[in-house]
Parts: C-alpha cells; sequence; structure tokens
C-alpha cells in the first residue's frame, strides 16, 4: 500500500495538534521522517508528536546535539540532521541503534541522509503555504504498519 496525504494547518497550535494525533497512534519502532525547509513546522509538528506519547517536556530543536531523548509512553529519540553535511556523515553516528529499537523516533532533515531510514518508515513533507501561519504536511504512507495512522489523518477535521 502506498499513499499521500496532505493536510493544511493555520498556525503552531493546529501542526502541533495533528503531531499529538500521531502520537497518540504511535506504535513501537515507529520513526517519523521529517522534511521541508527552515521554519516550515517541523519541531512544532514534533512537539506534538511528544505530547500525544505523554512527554510532560516542551521539545526543542536537537540541532547541537543531535539526538534528545524524552520519555512518556515510549522512548522518543529526537534527532536533527541539519547540520549533516553527507549522508555518509549520519550513518557514522551510529544512528541504526535507535533506528532498529522499539522506541520511537522524530527525524528532522530525513532528506539529508535517506537511505539511512527503513522503508516502511513514515515520510512527512512540511511546506509554507499561502500566507506566513498557513503550513501544508504531506504524508507519504508505505506499508501496511501505518494504517491506522492513515485511518487517523483521514479523519482529521481542520
Amino acid at each position: 500500500m502506498n499513499a499521500a496525504l496532505e493536510l493544511v494547518t493555520h498556525g503552531p497550535k493546529e501542526t502541533q495538534r495533528i503531531g499529538r494525533l500521531l502520537g497518540n497512534v504511535a506504535l513501537p519502532g515507529d520513526i517519523f521522517l521529517l522534511e521541508g525547509p527552515l521554519g516550515a513546522g517541523k519541531t512544532c509538528l514534533t512537539q506534538g508528536i511528544a505530547w500525544g506519547l505523554g512527554v510532560q517536556e516542551h521539545a526543542r530543536s536537537p540541532t547541537f546535539v543531535l539526538v534528545t531523548r524524552y520519555i512518556g509512553k515510549h522512548t522518543i529519540h529526537h534527532m536533527d540532521l541539519f547540520r549533516i553535511d553527507d549522508p555518509l556523515e549520519a550513518a557514522d553516528l551510529g544512528l541504526e541503534e535507535y533506528l532498529e529499537s522499539d522506541d520511537i523516533c522524530v527525524v528532522e532533515w530525513a532528506d539529508k541522509a535517506p537511505n539511512l531510514f527503513p522503508m516502511d518508515s513514515l515520510r512527512i513533507e512540511l511546506g509554507y503555504g499561502d500566507d506566513e501561519t498557513t503550513r501544508t504536511i504531506r504524508f507519504h504512507i508505505k506499508g501496511t504498519p501505518n494504517q491506522a495512522l492513515l485511518k487517523t489523518l483521514l479523519a482529521l477535521e481542520i
């Protein structure tokens, strides 16, 4: 099964709300690959995912530390590949340990090392909308592990 779905949000709270819904249905081992330009809402979406998983903290972009861990219903590893210049650099960081675990992984700037991630990861492209607060969120859903997620997304009323 391959599918794509695009949602439009009108502000950070709506982007976080979608993230919260993703977190609510996330399963052990899920990997969320976030792509998009600076300021498109990757960290807002991650905050929502973390809150949906019961994290009490406010997730921050781990640009300078590369990986931040949060504890909720599941352990979440929030990764940021912004400073990676070459996909081989990402492979040398040992991220496979996180990606092969039963923890939830959220990876910002995942397009910097596309071959590092399993095929059934959920790829999410964020972009700018028609005005400064509007964002587009496009989900690329592959494989059966994401069917529950697809049903949740299709039921959204933004």
